[in-house]
């Protein structure tokens, strides 16, 4: 079974101007996720998607090999999912095959090798694509509420059959850990869920996923206290 991990990272970020490059701890936020890569020993090698001479360099520098993105994949308004599938295409092009496909966004640092991992050992012959989570903070049944224009305000799942918070089923966030599928199902499906999902439980203090400037004082907070 031949696993190729990937980074898709585009040059403009809005929330935090040049985040996938920002220094984690002295090294760049890439850097990670393509280290953390090279660490699992299923991984064969590690692909950076991006339209970014900057983050090609960086990526280079750190042992991946690039795709270069066309722009129109690299707007705010593209899809990831279509990302993946040129990715896929580039290699296929190349006459390069794989049988497992993971993604490992630089926007989530604090994951570890044990964390990719077990999402790789969780695709099974009954799975078309895993995917990572971790326990939601709040509850939709009970303190996420939904606004009209005029502020008047409901419960997101009005549900009076729960009185309290313990026994509602409980609910997760996705995080950006780790997204690991098939390049077939990603090449014939149009998203995540078109097929049958498995999910892998990740800590809160590893799930940490960056995307403006306090995500990113949190994320350093949480790197400072590793062991």
């Amino acid at each position: 079974m031949k696993v190729f991990a990937f980074v898709f990272a585009r040059g403009g970020s809005k929330g935090l101007p040049g985040k996938n490059i920002l220094p984690l701890g002295g090294v760049p936020l890439i850097g990670h996720s393509i280290s953390i890569a090279q660490q699992v020993d299923a991984i064969e090698q590690v692909y950076v998607s991006t339209d970014s001479e900057d983050i090609a360099a960086v990526s280079v520098a750190y042992g991946a090999k690039v795709i270069a993105r066309p722009s129109d994949l690299a707007s705010d308004n593209a899809s990831e999912w279509a990302a993946w599938q040129h990715a896929i295409q580039v290699l296929t092009e190349q006459g390069i095959e794989f049988d497992v496909f993971v993604s490992l966004p630089a926007t989530s640092p604090l994951r570890s090798v044990e964390d990719v991992q077990a999402c790789i050992d969780a695709l099974d012959d009954k799975t078309d694509m895993v995917v990572t989570v971790t326990p939601a903070s709040r509850s939709p049944y009970f303190n996420m509420v939904v606004r009209s224009e005029e502020g008047m305000s409901k419960v997101v799942i009005d549900n009076t059959t729960f009185v309290r918070r313990q026994d509602v089923p409980d609910v997760y966030d996705m995080t950006t850990v780790a997204y690991v599928t098939r390049p077939t199902y990603i090449l014939n499906k149009s998203s995540l869920f078109s097929g049958v999902v498995r999910s892998v439980v990740i800590p809160k203090e590893r799930a940490v996923d960056i995307d403006d400037a306090y995500d990113f004082r949190v994320a350093e907070a949480f790197f400072q206290c590793r062991d």
